[in-house]
């Protein structure tokens, strides 16, 4: 699958960005060099604004002329005033979250809608590895030795649906996703989606 008009940027962030409605107002989080900022506002004429960490993404951001802030994210997203945007995205980000439930609270308040993608840990490829070679999972979608992951937890689709419900969140939309290991190309799992998937996107917001 790929998005009419879609540049050179991952599978994941072609499938998150078919999931914002044009003309919307959207916080990025962790934007990385703000690839999906870029293809947001050429095709969707999107309002961006992006939190990024790394000092040297977050520069080369702004000299792509995108809005975005250096910064520790669970930080920044306190400044914003409730619903200041129509989507909130947390993309490949959740893992590394050391309190997600808080976070998450925080991104509803400022956001209509939150986006979450994250690594399936559950992949057959990682249940292999444990059950044959006894050792944590390495693969593209989850690179690091267990040693030196910036991983603080690993997620399946699975955990992800219960932790919605316990928190309090409505998950409007589910996209499964497999992906190539450059993350180039890929495409939608309608089926057995917690074995099969190596990515997992979903949209929430906050139950009333």
């Amino acid at each position: 699958m790929a998005l009419p008009d879609t540049e050179e940027i991952r599978f994941d962030l072609q499938i998150i960005g078919s999931t914002i409605e044009p003309g919307s107002k959207v916080l990025d989080l962790g934007c990385g060099s703000g690839d999906l900022l870029v293809w947001l506002e050429k095709n969707k004429s999107v309002q961006c604004t992006g939190i990024e960490q790394d000092k040297v993404k977050a520069a080369h951001c702004i000299a792509r002329g995108l809005s975005v802030l250096q910064g520790d994210l669970n930080e920044e997203v306190e400044d914003y005033p409730s619903c200041s945007f129509d989507y909130v995205i947390l993309s490949q980000t959740l893992q590394q979250v050391f309190e997600p439930a808080r976070l998450l609270h925080s991104l509803a308040r400022i956001g209509r809608k939150v986006v979450v993608s994250f690594p399936n840990f559950s992949h057959y490829s990682s249940r292999l590895q444990l059950l044959v070679k006894g050792s944590a999972p390495k693969n593209d979608q989850l690179p690091y030795a267990w040693y030196d992951t910036p991983n603080i937890r690993v997620i399946t689709l699975r955990d992800f649906r219960k932790f919605s419900r316990d928190v309090g969140y409505t998950i409007v939309k589910e996209i499964a996703i497999n992906t190539n290991p450059a993350n180039s190309e890929g495409h939608i799992v309608h089926f057995f989606t917690n074995i099969r998937a190596t990515y997992g996107i979903y949209v929430i917001e906050k139950t009333e």
